[in-house]
């Protein structure tokens, strides 16, 4: 049992040492970098963590000694919640307070032979996994249903749930055990799975593949014109796609769909007649969106832009504006303009006033 401990805790290091090789190529990736970087400290704490939990070492080094390792390890929960919130939100940055926490969460795992005797910090060293777990899980489900890149959903989902997955079977196997260390079956448990998730996430990056680390599509196209309709989506292959797309252009055009308070891939697809997927494709490889809520939001800030700039609507109140075109409320409205433009939606009317006169 020993002897096949060790061989599958060195098959995990070698693996996810040649996975921070790959990812060290691609740190300055034009559109991945954040990713890739979290990636290279979560694989790295892996490592850590594959050597710090086996048997020998938990049984026969002494506290001190491991606490660096136990830190680390610990780190890589909050690691997990970063990189899923990486492989799914497309516009995700990494924020200096992304480092004090991890910081925090090692510094607690660090200094375990301090504290181990008290309860509560007990329970605060099982609970850190659990909850950025179910962090990552909510990275993960949140926004699946407006994510309109299939491979991403196919592939990403199961990996980063099954990390989620891994991490809380951990902890329930630690709070079972007396000592919060594990036998050596569980031991032996533990990095099977770890070496299986590695083997998932390898297989994808290490693959060599013509478009790239994640077969990128296109990055999406620039905002339509304030003057409207909806740019018609660009050529597809499949005839029924055609058609969507021809049919797209119009209820997003002149049938001002995206006005629709609340509007929903499904609710969108039932309109249109067609299944999610056929409608998930045309968006996504014909306009090159990849996500569905940026893509509604897109058409109806340029519609918001266009009334905003007309001088016939500068008595009209902002707000009935943002109401008008779909949003809401005033305030997603606001958020929404401004990051858009750099301004408020008041600001931008007060330029474009400037402008006519």
């Amino acid at each position: 049992m020993a002897l096949i401990d060790a061989a599958l805790r060195g098959a995990l290091v070698a693996l996810l040492a040649l996975v921070v090789a790959v990812l060290l190529r691609q740190w300055r990736h034009p559109r991945h970098a954040d990713l890739v970087r979290v990636g290279i400290a979560l694989a790295v704490s892996l490592i850590v963590q594959a050597m710090a939990a086996s048997p020998w070492v938990e049984h026969e080094v002494s506290c001190a000694v491991q606490s660096p390792g136990i830190g680390v390890s610990l780190g890589a929960a909050p690691l997990f919640w970063l990189f899923a919130r990486a492989v799914f939100e497309d516009g995700f940055r990494l924020r200096a307070w992304h480092g004090l926490v991890w910081a925090g969460v090692a510094l607690l795992g660090a200094s375990i032979c301090r504290w181990s005797p008290w309860g509560p910090g007990y329970v605060l060293m099982r609970a850190v996994p659990i909850v950025f777990a179910l962090l990552g899980l909510a990275a993960v489900v949140g926004p699946w249903r407006v994510d309109l890149v299939e491979k991403r959903r196919r592939w990403r989902g199961v990996v980063v749930g099954g990390g989620a997955a891994y991490a809380l079977v951990m902890v329930a196997l630690r709070i079972r055990s007396p000592d919060g260390s594990l036998g050596s079956d569980a031991a032996l448990g533990d990095v099977a799975m770890l070496l299986v998730l590695t083997v998932l996430i390898a297989g994808r990056l290490l693959a060599p593949r013509a478009q790239g680390l994640w077969e990128d599509e296109a990055a999406a196209p620039p905002l339509p014109a304030p003057d409207m309709p909806a740019p018609p989506p660009a050529p597809v292959e499949d005839a029924q796609d055609r058609t969507l797309a021809d049919a797209l252009a119009r209820h997003m055009g002149e049938g001002r769909g995206y006005a629709q308070e609340g509007l929903t891939l499904a609710g969108l697809a039932a309109q249109l007649g067609a299944p999610e997927y056929r409608l998930r494709r045309v968006i996504n490889r014909g306009l090159g969106h990849r996500n569905f809520n940026a893509y509604v939001n897109g058409l109806r800030l340029a519609e918001a832009r266009r009334r905003l700039a007309d001088p016939a609507e500068r008595a009209l109140p902002v707000l009935s504006i943002a109401l008008d075109v779909g949003f809401g409320s005033i305030g997603p409205f606001n958020r929404a303009f401004k990051a858009e433009t750099g301004l408020t939606p008041t600001e931008f009317r007060q330029r474009a006033s400037l402008a006519d006169s």
